[in-house]
């Protein structure tokens, strides 16, 4: 029997169900909506506290009947269901034929959880991937799996995509007494974007246009049934309403980032921020937008390293970010005072201290599939990693992104050393970030650059035999990654010369050295001094 091949021990362990975690992010980007006619798809895995080396699955032929599957969140067996005479090959969450699928989790109704289903969520996208050459057919396989064997985790939401179309697909099991799961899927129009992050976002949804809507037979009659919507209100049946209520904290943790990403997409829409800060009676945010202008990788990359920066709020302004500007919060998120009885929470922006890895996908139709389709993967906090594009005709992948333990370090594996420069930011962030940023931009100008000349002497190749393209194509996306690692390796060591003892060292200085003191911003001093009058005078008392 095969087991699935799983990516982590602890995928986004715990994510369903803790308000204080809010993990992941995805941004969809249709062919239209993209300057070079590509579908996009982000990933932020922000469960904080896993590594996760990078998911990897041959094509292969199985003569087993059966094949084995385990939670990923606890690698619990959950049982074993039909395998399929041949599967696809996925490289991270992108397969041979360019299917993309993502996710967040949005819980919704806890009591809807049914732990004797043999399919969660994870398995559920790796088994798509591994089986679908479309995004469709994708869709058909998953909601045909947790049909005949139950689906075992708590509400989720799925973007499911290939190089022409991009869907929304949000579900939630029926409960441990009603095998399989109540659901609903939406294409996201060409020419338009969309998000979801941690909170269902399918509000009214037509029951008549299949090439446009898809949609469990009992989705609404099963609602009705529980008490979740009533016919006779006269209202229009809501996916969110009914299977996953918003409440401020979803408001504020979760709506927010769909905010900050359509804000960016669309200026001019100038979506207010009464919803997510969950002002009652806000009018929701829209499941799609026209974006402004059409969007690059190179765009879409910058709005996942989104802090809130340009609004009133940034998170790198404020007590709360610390002396030295840092734009994290440390968890848990909400948080309350002794004596008091309100509960208080930090912002959840798109940009996390908490991730794991993070991905750009880049489908487009116009190239074979082998060369067409292309992850920009990177691991540890987006805003301070790098993008590394990885094509998905790939025969092997990079050795520093597999294996390793979150409980060992390993300055071998590129989790920990972008971990290691990540957490000497945080230090002196305002400081050590504009160190990591030129080097960052460095290495992702490089790739783009490299991009036009990479994928034309793939296409040369591919006219005399496919394999050398993907040969090309495996050791071009290798030694890159490779490359990439071994230049943080050696930025990290750079950093802790430079950055020590809280002096900023001249590592230039031939003889010698001429520390200079970090200090404090002015907004801190004036805070400090503010907290105790007359305490830090320096004067005659």
């Amino acid at each position: 029997m095969q087991k699935i091949i799983k990516s982590t021990i602890l995928l986004f362990a715990l994510m369903i169900t803790s308000l204080n975690v809010y993990p992941c992010t995805n941004f969809i980007v249709t062919k239209g909506a993209s300057a070079d006619g590509s579908v996009m798809v982000t990933y932020n895995a922000d469960a904080g506290g896993f590594m996760d080396p990078l998911y990897f699955s041959p094509a292969q032929k199985h003569t087993e009947e059966f094949v084995d599957v385990y939670e990923w969140d606890s690698d619990k067996h959950l049982g074993k269901i039909k395998q399929v005479p041949y599967t696809y090959a996925v490289v991270g969450n992108i397969n041979e034929y360019q299917v993309a699928i993502g996710e967040t989790t949005f819980t919704g109704r806890e009591e809807l959880r049914d732990t004797n289903a043999l399919v969660d969520y994870g398995s559920l996208i790796y088994l798509a991937l591994q089986r679908s050459k479309t995004a469709r057919e994708a869709l058909k396989v998953m909601t045909d799996l947790v049909a005949e064997y139950g689906y075992y985790s708590t509400g989720e939401s799925f973007t499911v995509a290939d190089a022409n179309e991009a869907w929304i697909l949000e579900m939630i099991s029926k409960g441990p007494n009603n095998k399989g799961a109540v659901w609903v899927a939406v294409r996201i129009p060409d020419g338009y974007v969309s998000a979801h992050a941690n909170q269902a976002r399918i509000r009214e949804f037509p029951l008549n246009d299949k090439e446009n809507c898809i949609y469990s037979p009992d989705v609404i009659d099963f609602a009705t049934k529980k008490g979740y919507y009533d016919p006779k209100s006269g209202k229009r049946f809501s996916f969110v309403d009914a299977y996953c209520p918003l409440d401020p904290g979803n408001a504020l943790y979760c709506e927010g980032r769909v905010w900050s990403l359509f804000r960016k997409a669309a200026p001019s829409l100038k979506f207010k921020d009464d919803y997510w800060r969950a002002v009652k009676g806000a009018e929701p945010y829209p499941l799609y937008i026209k974006p402004d202008k059409k969007l690059n990788v190179q765009d879409v990359i910058g709005m996942m390293r989104d802090h809130f920066e340009g609004t009133e709020y940034d998170m790198t302004k404020g007590l709360a970010a610390e002396p030295f500007g840092n734009p994290y919060r440390w968890k848990p998120l909400e948080f309350k005072i002794e004596g008091d009885t309100m509960t208080y929470g930090w912002e959840r922006p798109i940009s996390s201290q908490q991730s794991a890895f993070t991905f750009v996908t880049q489908a487009r139709a116009h190239l074979p599939n082998h060369i067409g389709g292309i992850m920009w993967y990177g691991v540890d906090d987006n805003y301070s990693n790098v993008y590394i594009p990885l094509y998905c005709g790939i025969k092997d992948i990079p050795p520093s992104f597999t294996g390793g333990s979150i409980q060992e370090f390993d300055f071998n594996k590129g989790f920990w050393v972008f971990n290691l420069v990540a957490n000497l930011a945080y230090t002196k962030y305002s400081y050590i970030i504009k160190e990591i940023q030129p080097v960052q931009k460095e290495l992702e100008d490089k790739f783009f650059a490299y991009q036009p000349a990479i994928e034309q002497a793939a296409l040369e190749l591919n006219k005399k035999d496919a394999e050398l393209a993907r040969d090309y194509l495996t050791e071009y996306s290798i030694n890159q990654s490779e490359l990439t690692v071994a230049r943080w390796q050696e930025l990290w060591k750079y950093l802790v010369v430079r950055y020590n003892d809280g002096y900023i060292n001249d590592v230039n200085v031939e003889r010698g050295r001429h520390p200079k003191g970090v200090g404090y911003g002015n907004d801190f001093f004036k805070r400090v001094v503010k907290e105790r009058p007359g305490y830090y005078d320096v004067k005659w008392k």
